[in-house]
């Protein structure tokens, strides 16, 4: 049913509850598909000591081996962003879905650790053909007033999705334990396959797909500057959008924001299974168990963050970032001192919700390119985001070697300060170009 004060953005009443219902089956079957294509990618994460043991290294250098993928992964995103939005969003998505779950069972027979490496970043690049272009669609299906709710649902399965590859390597650990960590980039791949095939039926680009006209936004300007980008990048061509995006001194802010994230991040996600067993003693098991609490903070932050943004702070999300920054300089720093493992879990939980600002700047990148540039803003800021994450992989294991487990949770603790002036300094910003 359509309220009588409703917007119909366009739509004639029965068009628009069609555009509603497909705006959700795309929301939902693109979170379904993405929550569980996270086997393919944290699977590792939650292993390292297991392979180090395996393979005769150091977890040290399976941290290098991991960030082969954050590496690939943000340059990927880098382009395929624009790849997806010139060759056709839904086939660049369901190829990196399949090829990432081949390249996953077939690291599960290596035995070389550089071979391994290679075909980790190989997978890094696949997975890097899914989220940027699912989000550009998604902003093709939901208006500026509703896109931090979707930015921040579809990222929200990206939390749970980590909460799920948790408890998918303890099953699989279970099933087959003469397998190892073999297990791990096996079984997984069978949900993320058979959600690819729900995914290939049901996913629609636009709503032209459907028979109905693109939706028109209440605010006119904001329809008229759409249509005026996509234009240019027809007459401009395929580098159009990254000369201009980088031209614009938001986008560079907002890149620093996003790495900064994505050390938080993923340097929480790689790290904390193993600072559970070598810094408390915990099997695997258990210290995946006792993980657990990040990566559902994770998920909660993706339900809460962008809602409140649209809703609270109406559209500005820089107020919610201040706040997120404030709170997670504050976890880390607790976390650097604590030495129970109840306490630890707990506070993985409020960091993980505090830290995971990804959502808002999803949306933040949907409010900066609109529908004619989102995919490409949304893939430079994941570039960013796993740049963060890929130079945390690299250098965290030495760090902890080194200065021990409290040095990484202090760095990351920082760098949340700077994410704090960095949102200060983008609040009082406006985008020049666009």
């Amino acid at each position: 049913m359509v309220s009588k004060n409703e917007y119909t953005y366009g739509y004639t009443q029965a068009e628009y509850v069609k555009f509603k219902n497909f705006a959700w089956k795309m929301l939902l079957s693109f979170g379904l598909t993405y929550m569980f294509f996270y086997n393919g990618r944290q699977n590792i994460n939650l292993v390292l000591t297991q392979m180090a043991e395996g393979l005769g290294s150091t977890t040290a250098a399976m941290g290098v081996v991991s960030s082969a993928l954050f590496w690939c992964y943000a340059f990927g995103q880098l382009i395929n962003g624009r790849l997806g939005a010139y060759f056709g969003y839904k086939r660049f998505m369901m190829f990196g879905v399949a090829a990432s779950a081949i390249l996953n069972i077939i690291i599960s027979f290596q035995h070389s650790i550089p071979v391994i490496a290679v075909l980790w970043g190989l997978n890094g690049y696949c997975q890097s053909m899914v989220w940027s272009n699912g989000v550009g669609v998604l902003n093709k299906w939901w208006p500026k007033k509703h896109r931090g709710f979707a930015s921040g649902l579809a990222t929200a399965f990206s939390g749970v999705a980590q909460v799920v590859t948790y408890m998918t390597i303890l099953l699989c650990m279970n099933i087959n334990p003469e397998w190892g960590w073999r297990a791990a980039f096996r079984y997984p791949m069978v949900p993320m396959v058979l959600m690819l095939i729900g995914f290939a039926f049901l996913f629609k680009t636009k709503p032209e797909d459907i028979g109905l006209k693109p939706f028109e936004e209440e605010d006119k300007t904001t329809d008229t500057r759409d249509a005026e980008l996509a234009i240019e990048v027809e007459k401009k061509g395929f580098f159009y959008p990254y000369k201009m995006l980088f031209s614009e001194p938001k986008v560079i802010v907002f890149c620093l924001i996003s790495a900064i994230a994505g050390v938080g991040r993923y340097g929480l996600l790689t790290w904390i299974p193993t600072y559970f067993t070598e810094s408390m003693g915990l099997s695997i098991k258990e210290g995946i168990f006792s993980s657990i609490l990040l990566p559902v903070g994770q998920a909660c932050a993706m339900f809460v963050f962008p809602l409140i943004t649209d809703k609270v702070f109406k559209g500005k999300r820089e107020p919610m970032l201040a706040l997120a920054s404030i709170v997670t300089f504050a976890g880390m720093i607790g976390l650097a001192f604590i030495k129970t493992q109840m306490l630890a879990s707990l506070m993985l939980f409020v960091v993980g919700v505090s830290g995971m600002v990804t959502g808002v700047i999803w949306a933040v990148a949907g409010d900066m390119g609109g529908r004619a540039f989102s995919s490409t803003v949304v893939g430079i800021l994941d570039w960013a985001v796993y740049m963060g994450a890929a130079i945390q992989a690299s250098i965290f294991g030495y760090v902890k070697d080194t200065f021990g487990w409290p040095a990484i949770f202090i760095t990351i603790g920082c760098l949340y300060i700077i994410m704090l002036v960095l949102t200060l300094l983008a609040r009082k910003m406006k985008m020049r170009k666009l």
